[in-house]
C-alpha cells in the first residue's frame, strides 16, 4: 500500500531512497548477526583454552611441604639396612617410583601380603625401588630377621629402631604401605593390606607418566 500511495503522489526518487536505505538496513544487520556469531565463537574457544590451561596447571600443582598425605613430598629420613652395612635416605627426586612398607613380623596382614610384595619386587625392580621398613619399637631385631628369611626378601630391609620414621609417617596401623613417585611426591597412601592387583595397576599408572 504504501508503495502505490508514494508512486500515485509522484514520489518515485523518494521511494528508491527509502528502497536503498532498506537495503542499507539489511546489509547492516548481516554485518551486525555476523559479529555478534564470531564474538561468540571467540569466548566459547577462550572459555575452553582457560579451561585446558586451569586443569593442566591443577594437574601440575605439588605442595612442596613435607607430609605422609598423597599430593605432599614424602618426609625424608635415612634408616640403616638390617645387616647394618648400608644406608638408605628417603626425600627428593630419585631415578625410581618407590614403595614404602611400614611392618611388624607379628602383623597378620603383613605376613599375608609378603609373598604379593615379593613378586611385586621381582616384577618391576628395575623401574621400582621397594624399601621395607621393621618398625623395630614394635618387634625385635630377631623376629624381623626371621621374616626376611621367612618370605625370601631380596628388596632393602631397613630397621626403624627407635620408631622415629613410623611416627613421622603417622603410622598407626600395619602394614602401612605408600607409593611415591620420581619427584619425590606421595601419590598413594594404602593402610592395611590392599590387593596386590590395586597396588599394580597404581604402579602401572605412574610408570606412564613422564619422569
Amino acid at each position: 500500500m504504501l508503495v502505490v500511495f508514494l508512486r500515485k503522489k509522484g514520489y518515485d526518487k523518494k521511494w528508491r531512497y527509502v528502497q536503498k536505505g532498506y537495503g542499507f538496513m539489511k546489509k547492516s544487520t548481516g554485518v551486525l548477526l555476523l559479529l555478534v556469531v564470531l564474538v561468540a565463537i571467540t569466548v566459547v574457544n577462550n572459555q575452553r583454552v582457560s579451561g585446558e590451561q586451569l586443569a593442566s596447571s591443577r594437574d601440575a600443582i605439588v605442595s612442596t611441604e613435607e607430609a605422609p598425605r598423597e599430593g605432599f613430598m614424602a618426609p625424608s629420613f635415612t634408616l640403616q639396612s638390617i645387616d647394618g652395612q648400608t644406608s638408605y635416605e628417603v626425600g627428593g627426586k630419585r631415578n625410581k617410583l618407590l614403595f614404602l612398607n611400614f611392618w611388624a613380623s607379628w602383623c597378620g596382614p603383613c605376613q599375608a601380603e609378603a609373598p604379593d610384595l615379593v613378586m611385586l619386587y621381582g616384577k618391576y625392580k628395575d623401574q621400582l625401588d621397594m624399601y621395607s621398613v621393621n618398625v623395630t619399637s614394635n618387634d625385635t631385631v630377631d623376629k624381623a630377621k626371621q621374616f626376611v628369611d621367612q618370605y625370601s626378601f631380596v628388596n632393602p630391609v631397613l630397621m626403624d629402631v627407635k620408631g622415629d620414621v613410623f611416627k613421622k609417617y603417622n603410622g598407626m596401623a600395619f602394614p602401612t604401605n605408600l607409593l611415591i613417585d620420581r619427584n619425590g611426591v606421595v601419590r598413594h597412601v594404602f593402610i592395611g593390606m590392599r590387593p596386590i592387583k590395586d597396588v599394580e595397576k597404581a604402579v602401572n599408572h605412574l610408570l606412564k607418566e613422564a619422569p
